[in-house]
C-alpha cells in the first residue's frame, strides 16, 4: 500500500483505553451473539424501475471472503461483511433491505454517493464569476448534500468490471438542483485482496461549477444491530477543525483541537466527551464537524483516521486525497427506519467518516477551492482498510 502512514494506532494504548471506558454505564443493547447474524439480501427487492431506469443489486468479493453489496440507486454501499477477532463475519455498514425502503427512508443518505456538493452550503447560495446561483434549501436555511434530489436519489448507470470492481456513472444536467454545467460523474468501488474498500471519483463539466463528492456510509464496527457506537475508539490525524454556527455552517476559522472535546490526535472513545458542556457539541448535537487533516510529506494518500470496534476488534483505517473528514456520531438517528437485519436506526448506533473538501467552501475563499473548470478533471480517492486487533 503506497499511503502516507503515521503511527497513530498504538494497540496497547487502545486496549488500555477500552478497559477504562468499558467501566462506563453505556449500554450496548444487544448480546455478542447478535453480531453473528447476517442478513441475506434479496436481489429482486433491489430490481425496480425509477425515473425510467432499472435498479439492481451488485456484489463484490475478495480472496479473503470479504463481501460488499451495492445498488445503483444512489450508487450506494448496502453492506460490508468483515471478519471479527474470532474470524466470524459481521456486517459493519448499516443499511436497508430494498430499494423501496431507501426511497421511503427518513434518512436518505445511508451508504450513498453524495453530490453535487457534499455537506452544507450556507443559505443555498453561492457566486461564480459574479453570477449568483440559488439552490434548494433542504436543511433549515441551508442546502445539504446536493439539495432536494441529490445524487443519493438518482439511478446511476452501472458496469460491474469484475468480481472486485464496479463502476457507476451519472450525467447531472446543467442547472440540476441549481448547479451550473453538465457534470459527468464516475464513481468506482474496488474491494481489494488487501481488505481495502477503495472509492475513486472523477468528474468533468462544460461550465464552471462547484463539486464536492463523498460517500455517506454509516459504520458500526461491532456489527449492524449491536448497539450504540459510543465505545468505539477513534483517532483523527488533525490539529484543527472548522467550528460551526447553530445551523452547522463554518465560521471560516480553523481552530485548534487542543484542549477541546474535538482532540482525537490520541485515541479516544466517541462517547468519552460527547456530553461535555461545549458550544460546538451543542451546535452539532454531538460530533458533526469537519476536521482539517494534517498533510504529510511524500506522495500517496494521507492517513486520515482510524476507528476500532470495542467488541469485534475490527479496525478501520481511512486514507484520502481530500483535505478534510467529517466525523458524524449519528446524532439525528431517531429509530424511524428498520435496518436489513431487523434492528432500528436508534440514536447513535452508527457513525460516519466522510472524506471531503470543507463545508460551505464556495462561500469561504480561505478554504481549499471546490471550483471545477471546463477542460479540467475532478479526481480524488479514499480508501477504507479493515483488519483485526485482538
Amino acid at each position: 500500500m503506497k499511503y502516507n502512514q503515521s503511527p497513530i494506532l498504538l494497540v496497547l494504548y487502545l486496549l488500555s483505553l477500552v478497559a477504562c471506558n468499558n467501566s462506563s454505564n453505556i449500554k450496548s443493547g444487544n448480546s455478542p451473539d447478535s453480531l453473528k447474524k447476517l442478513t441475506v439480501l434479496s436481489k429482486n427487492l433491489f430490481q425496480q424501475t425509477i425515473d425510467g431506469k432499472k435498479t439492481d443489486l451488485y456484489i463484490l468479493k475478495n480472496k479473503n471472503n470479504l463481501e460488499a453489496s451495492f445498488t445503483n440507486y444512489g450508487a450506494r454501499i448496502i453492506s460490508l461483511l468483515v471478519p471479527d477477532k474470532e474470524g466470524e463475519f459481521i456486517d459493519v455498514v448499516v443499511g436497508l433491505s430494498s430499494v423501496g425502503q431507501y426511497q421511503a427512508s427518513t434518512e436518505p443518505y445511508f451508504g450513498a454517493t453524495i453530490g453535487r456538493f457534499g455537506n452544507r452550503i450556507a443559505k443555498g447560495k453561492f457566486t461564480l464569476d459574479e453570477k449568483s446561483y440559488t439552490l434548494f434549501t433542504n436543511n433549515g436555511l441551508n442546502t445539504l448534500h446536493g439539495g432536494k434530489k441529490g445524487f443519493q436519489d438518482v439511478v446511476w448507470d452501472a458496469r460491474q468490471i469484475d468480481g472486485h470492481t464496479i463502476e457507476f456513472t451519472y450525467l447531472s444536467k446543467d442547472m440540476e438542483e441549481g448547479y451550473p454545467g453538465n457534470l459527468n460523474v464516475k464513481v468506482i468501488y474496488t474491494l481489494t485482496d488487501d481488505n481495502e474498500l477503495k472509492m475513486e471519483y472523477e468528474a468533468t463539466t462544460d461550465k464552471k461549477t462547484v463539486i464536492n463528492l463523498t460517500n455517506h456510509a454509516f459504520f458500526n464496527l461491532n456489527g449492524e444491530g449491536s448497539g450504540n457506537i459510543l465505545n468505539h475508539l477513534v483517532q483523527i490525524n488533525a490539529d484543527r477543525y472548522t467550528p460551526v454556527d447553530t445551523t452547522l455552517i463554518p465560521s471560516g476559522k480553523l481552530e485548534s483541537v487542543e484542549g477541546t472535546p474535538f482532540d482525537f490526535r490520541k485515541p479516544g472513545t466517541i462517547g468519552a466527551r460527547i456530553e461535555t458542556d461545549n458550544i460546538q457539541l451543542k451546535n452539532g448535537k454531538g460530533y458533526d464537524h469537519n476536521y482539517v487533516l494534517n498533510s504529510t510529506k511524500g506522495g500517496g494518500l494521507n492517513h486520515a483516521a482510524t476507528a476500532w470496534g470495542d467488541k469485534s476488534g475490527i479496525v478501520m483505517e481511512v486514507y484520502t486525497l481530500e483535505p478534510g473528514i467529517q466525523l458524524y456520531s449519528g446524532n439525528f438517528m431517531q429509530s424511524k427506519n428498520t435496518f436489513k437485519g431487523g434492528s432500528k436506526d436508534d440514536f447513535r448506533t452508527a457513525f460516519c467518516m466522510e472524506t471531503q473538501h470543507f463545508p460551505d467552501s464556495p462561500n469561504q475563499p480561505s478554504f481549499p477551492t471546490t471550483v471545477l473548470m471546463p477542460g479540467g478533471i475532478y479526481k480524488t480517492s479514499s480508501i477504507y482498510t479493515f483488519s483485526v486487533k485482538k
